[in-house]
C-alpha cells in the first residue's frame, strides 16, 4: 500500500486553505490601513474603526440584520424540526409528495422568484386586509424563515434517521407518551443538529440580499443590502473594519459552538 507523501499533503492543504482564507486575511489587514484607498497600504491606523462608530446607517443596518437573523434562525429551527421529523418518522401519507415538494421548493426556486412572489402576496394582503401596512422587519423575517426552514428540515431529517431508536422505544415501553418521548429523549439527542441548523439559518439570513431587497421598506435596510448599495459608489474602508468585526464575532461563536458540541458528544460516549 502506497502511503501519501506528508509534504505533498501539506502543500495541497496550504494551497487550499490559502485560496479560501487569504482574501479574508487581506481584508482584515487592510482594515488597519491609514489610506483611503482599499488597495494601497500607507501605514497602520485605527481611523476606520473610529469612522465606523460614527457611521450610523451602517451600524443600524448591522443591528437590524443581527436581529432578523436571530429571529429567523429560531423560528426556522422550530418549524423545520417538526417538518424534518414528519419526513423522517411519519412515513408516506396522503399528499406526501405535495408536502415534500412544497417543503423543498425554497431550495430549488431562485431567490428572485421567491422574493417577487412574497412581495406580491404582501401587496395583495395590504390591499385586502390593510396588513401589513408597510414592508419592514416582519416581511423580511417571513421571507427568511420560508427560505431557511427548508435547510433546517434537511439537517434535522438526516439526524433523526441516523440515531438509534432503542432509547425512544424503551421510554415508550415504560409508559411515556410520544410527545414526552420527543421532548425528553429525541430532542436532546438531536441537539447538536439543531445547533448546526440554527447557525446555518442564522448565516443564510444574515447573508441574504435578494429577498431582503424585495421585502424591505424605508428605514428597514439590512446590512447586505446597505453594502450592496454602496458598492455602486465605491466601497469605503469602513466596510473592511465592519467585516473584520463580523469575522471575529462569527469566529468566536463557531469556537464556542464547537466546544459545546464536543462536550455533548463526549457526554454521550
Amino acid at each position: 500500500m502506497v502511503r501519501p507523501n506528508p509534504w505533498l499533503r501539506g502543500i495541497v492543504l496550504f494551497i487550499g486553505f490559502g485560496f479560501l482564507y487569504m482574501p479574508i486575511l487581506f481584508l482584515m489587514v487592510f482594515s488597519f490601513n491609514d489610506s483611503t484607498l482599499m488597495t494601497s497600504w500607507s501605514g497602520f491606523s485605527l481611523r476606520w474603526y473610529k469612522s465606523l462608530m460614527n457611521d450610523h446607517a451602517l451600524l443600524d443596518a448591522a443591528k437590524l440584520s443581527f436581529l432578523i437573523a436571530g429571529m429567523t434562525a429560531t423560528a426556522a429551527v422550530v418549524l423545520g424540526t417538526w417538518a424534518g421529523y414528519v419526513l423522517a418518522r411519519m412515513g408516506k401519507f396522503r399528499g406526501f409528495a405535495m408536502y415534500v415538494g412544497m417543503l423543498s421548493a425554497p431550495l430549488v426556486i431562485p431567490e428572485v422568484v421567491l422574493g417577487i412572489s412574497l412581495l406580491l402576496m404582501f401587496v395583495e394582503f395590504s390591499k385586502l386586509f390593510g396588513w401589513p401596512a408597510e414592508n419592514g422587519i416582519f416581511t423580511i423575517w417571513v421571507g427568511h424563515v420560508l427560505l431557511c426552514m427548508a435547510y433546517v428540515a434537511v439537517v434535522v431529517q438526516s439526524r433523526i434517521r441516523d440515531f438509534d431508536r432503542s432509547l425512544e422505544e424503551a421510554a415508550m415501553d415504560l409508559g411515556a407518551t410520544p410527545l414526552k418521548v420527543f421532548f425528553l429523549i429525541t430532542l436532546p439527542l438531536i441537539a447538536p443538529a439543531l445547533m448546526a441548523a440554527w447557525l446555518l439559518a442564522f448565516t443564510l439570513s444574515l447573508d441574504d440580499v435578494v429577498i431582503a431587497s424585495f421585502l424591505s421598506g424605508p428605514g428597514y435596510t439590512t446590512l447586505p443590502v446597505e453594502v450592496f448599495s454602496r458598492v455602486r459608489l465605491g466601497l469605503k474602508p469602513e466596510i473592511n473594519a465592519l467585516a473584520t468585526l463580523f469575522i471575529l464575532i462569527v469566529g468566536l461563536v463557531v469556537i464556542v459552538a464547537n466546544r459545546l458540541q464536543h462536550q455533548v458528544n463526549k457526554a454521550e460516549q
